[in-house]
């Protein structure tokens, strides 16, 4: 079994004068596989996200990373998101400086970095995410996708191994969901999670699924765990288009040996 690198061990968390948003919570994230986080709103997705990257702390239980439990002072939370990095699903949330790269810039300058060291990694965030040429653009004169980029650009000038990344879809155009999925993919060194509502594309892009349901929460292959409609109806929410096509094709001798389709486009393969 591969040793998470980040997990919470019988963590709970309630908001003030509120019910447990999550109790008694045990849950990992492996380094190398994509991982997608689904379930309801008010299922407790963002408040495991914000506990998974230090924004809040158990009430009760642990974080650990690589198995040490997370201290709640400036070096412990320094280490932590040099590890861990939360792109929260509002970029408007997130972007605060004059320019695009002002922005990225501000978090390797606050790990004390040295300039030469800060520039390569701006450099690198850029060009992952496409934006190089919105380098001097004031944030608040870029489109809703530009701005999603420029987002996620500064959690990636940190070089973390975890990629948190809350919804990082909603409201983007199908074209500039396409670029987006496009980009994580090419994060080849960062391990990426993603809170979706899209079954479909949770489906069709993720190794692991993690399901928030008022039960708790279920993981495994995200091609096994998003094909139960049991689950997906706890959740609340809506069984994805591949398995039911695949269930449909088998239970008429038509899919053979031939490997599930995840997309409309993989129909036109079949043998």
């Amino acid at each position: 079994m591969v040793k998470p690198v980040v997990e919470l061990s019988g963590a709970s968390y309630a908001y003030e004068d509120g019910p447990e948003v999550l109790s008694g919570v045990d849950f990992g994230i492996a380094e190398g596989r994509a991982l997608a986080l689904l379930g309801r709103n008010g299922s407790g997705k963002t408040t495991l996200m914000r506990l998974l990257s230090g924004g809040l702390r158990p009430a009760s239980g642990r974080l650990l990373l690589d198995g040490s439990p997370v201290a709640y002072d400036r070096a412990g939370l320094t280490r932590l998101r040099t590890s861990v990095q939360l792109v929260v699903q509002d970029p408007d949330d997130q972007l605060f400086a004059a320019s695009v790269e002002q922005d990225v810039s501000f978090g390797p300058l606050n790990l004390g970095l040295p300039e030469p060291e800060v520039r390569a990694r701006v450099e690198e965030a850029l060009s992952a995410l496409d934006i190089t040429a919105l380098r001097d653009r004031p944030t608040h004169l870029l489109s809703y996708g530009q701005r999603k980029r420029a987002a996620i650009a500064g959690a990636v000038a940190m070089r973390p191994r975890v990629l948190v990344l809350d919804e990082p879809t909603a409201g983007l155009d199908p074209d500039g969901q396409e670029r987006l999925l496009a980009v994580l993919a090419s994060l080849t060194d960062t391990t990426v999670v993603m809170a979706t509502h899209d079954v479909d594309l949770a489906v069709r892009w993720a190794d692991d699924a993690a399901v928030l349901t008022p039960a708790g929460i279920r993981t495994g292959p995200a091609a096994e765990l998003l094909a139960d409609p049991e689950l997906l109806a706890a959740a609340r929410l809506r069984q994805a288009w591949s398995p039911a096509v695949t269930a449909f094709l088998r239970s008429r001798g038509l899919l053979g040996s031939a490997p599930p389709p995840r997309t409309p486009e993989d129909l036109s393969t079949l043998p």
